[in-house]
């Protein structure tokens, strides 16, 4: 950004004649928006790219009981009834599939968000990490309301990056979320899902899981930073147990670009369902994302030992440990985005 300092207001805007054949110039030239380096045209198709998945998320619900509605009445027509009904029918019926290329067409996403990555451990020596057998569970946080930071982390990915993210049952059987999401190569957050993939070795035993789930999507606050994290404590047990290391990491602008309703009915049917159904907003009160800086802070890997029978002791010590590296990440990053750097984080 660039400031104007020391000029008088009476004179502020009255442009000088070579201002004034620069202004005409500049007309030519791609209108730049706030990330200097990105034409205009690239910012929008970033920011409908980032709305396309708000959209998904608060319209498939109400498509959803509308074509089932549809159906029921045969409303307007019995054809008609089916003609609504189709994209529901088919999603029902096909299951999601990962699609690795049509992510990286996503691209613009990354320029709107001004999205930045700082790792303290880098993938080639994850890598190398992983050529030796050894399996990682890339744990991080907080959720949001959808997770822009862990989008565009998968669209900055590298092309053979396989590894999936946990998610929660009903996001991978929802119809619609689940062919929209499952792009992203999704596997069930459960636990016996979550072992049963560890039990493989290197790059197909790791994954990446939101540690707070969606009960932490409704800590999300512009005014603080609050993990649920406190009683979280499975993913360790299982990542002691199947020896596999934890990486913590930290997204950041997560819970600021999307503002969330916290009570009403639909917040109560997200909690049981276990997915977003309730109502978010971002820019000018619609579903539209804020072009707020995301950065991915990801530190190195915590240690764990393999204990095929770990006590609650133990369990405690890395809990603890990882708490502690997680909060280090936020105090470390939390420079970089002016939202947060007189934050504090709190966990839950």
């Amino acid at each position: 950004c660039t400031h104007r300092s020391g000029l008088d207001a009476s004179c502020a805007n009255i442009p000088s004649p070579m201002e004034g054949a620069a202004a005409k110039n500049k007309k030519s030239e791609p209108k730049l928006l706030r990330n200097s380096t990105v034409p205009s045209f690239r910012y929008y198709v970033g920011m409908a790219i980032a709305t396309c998945f708000c959209a998904v998320y608060i319209g498939s619900p109400l498509y959803m009981l509308t074509a089932i509605a549809s159906l029921i009445f045969s409303y307007p027509t019995k054809e008609w009834s089916y003609i609504i009904a189709a994209p529901l029918i088919l999603s029902t019926l096909t299951k999601a599939k990962d699609m690795h290329w049509l992510v990286k067409l996503m691209e613009p996403m990354v320029d709107y968000f001004d999205y930045e990555e700082e790792f303290e451990c880098s993938d080639e020596e994850l890598r190398e990490h992983a050529k030796n057998g050894k399996s990682f569970i890339f744990a991080t946080q907080p959720h949001g309301v959808i997770s822009f930071c862990g989008i565009c982390a998968a669209i900055s990915a590298p092309v053979d990056n396989k590894v999936p993210t946990a998610a929660a049952s009903a996001v991978l059987h929802t119809p619609i979320i689940k062919n929209v999401m499952g792009i992203f190569n999704l596997i069930d957050a459960s636990s016996s899902s979550i072992r049963k993939h560890l039990k493989r070795d290197g790059v197909e035993g790791c994954l990446v899981l939101y540690v707070g789930g969606i009960a932490e999507l409704f800590k999300s606050s512009r005014k603080e930073e609050r993990l649920y994290l406190s009683k979280r404590k499975g993913f360790i047990k299982i990542a002691l147990r199947e020896g596999v290391d934890v990486v913590p990491s930290y997204m950041f602008g997560n819970t600021s670009v999307l503002t969330v309703v916290k009570n009403g009915p639909l917040a109560a049917l997200s909690r049981r369902l276990q997915v977003s159904l309730t109502y978010f907003w971002g820019r000018y009160y619609l579903p539209i994302p804020r072009d707020e800086k995301l950065v991915l802070a990801r530190g190195k890997p915590l240690g764990l030992p393999h204990i095929p029978e770990p006590t609650d002791e133990d369990v405690n010590k890395w809990h603890a440990k990882y708490c502690e590296e997680v909060t280090r990440l936020f105090d470390k990053y939390k420079e970089k985005l002016p939202m947060y750097k007189h934050k504090t984080l709190y966990i839950d």
